[in-house]
């Protein structure tokens, strides 16, 4: 039997390397072994896509190499989530999530959706390309606990602060939470524009939405 660490590396391996059909098997072995599913999705399959993002940045993929890679990713995360215990299953937060208009760049949104839900939160996926008043009006209509925002490029970071905006002058903003992520925000960007925070990744973002609802 593969040791906790032999099997966390061919899960990472497995998604680095857009084997997307060898990584629910390779799921099944670390579950036999009797290691927990968490971390499995979280050093094991997130890892894989972290380094493939890396690769992303230096060109040496592109893409429809990060499709696949991402493909291999959520494949093996639906298999780890036949395994999880009830308890991780119950709702302790409702969140919405969405990119921001004018970027449809959505990989990092659906690894910390994934990672919220895994997490134990309910997530609604607003999408990408979200127009500023969608959110608004999700806030308004739903009742929900976070919203996330992200955004991948500095044009379209300002729409952020417009939301936020938005949601004051509706009379909103105390209704909810708002994290803000991507590549170019930083935690001076969401101090200045007003969000109750940054984080850099998805597994920093499901720390950070526990404490925002108390659960840490």
């Amino acid at each position: 039997m593969q040791s906790k660490e032999e099997l966390l590396s061919r899960l990472s391996d497995c998604v680095c390397d857009m084997e997307d059909d060898e990584v629910v098997d390779v799921v099944k072995e670390y579950i036999v072994a009797g290691y927990d599913p968490q971390e499995g999705m979280l050093e094991g399959l997130v890892d894989g896509m972290k380094r493939a993002s890396v690769l992303y940045e230096e060109g040496e993929y592109f893409v429809p190499e990060l499709i696949v890679c991402s493909d291999a990713m959520y494949a093996g995360i639906e298999e780890f989530q036949k395994y999880l215990p009830d308890t991780e299953k119950q709702s302790i937060g409702k969140v919405a999530i969405g990119v921001v208009e004018g970027d449809t760049h959505d990989i990092g949104k659906n690894l910390v959706r994934i990672m919220l839900e895994t997490g134990g939160f309910d997530v609604y996926d607003l999408g990408r390309d979200v127009a500023l008043d969608t959110f608004v009006d999700y806030v308004r209509d739903n009742d929900v606990d976070i919203l996330c925002m992200s955004s991948l490029m500095t044009t379209t970071m300002p729409g952020m602060g417009k939301v936020i905006e938005k949601l004051k002058k509706a009379d909103l903003r105390d209704k909810v939470k708002i994290m803000v992520g991507g590549a170019p925000v930083s935690p001076a960007f969401a101090e200045k524009i007003g969000a109750d925070g940054y984080t850099r990744n998805a597994i920093e973002a499901v720390e950070f939405a526990k404490k925002l609802v108390g659960v840490a």
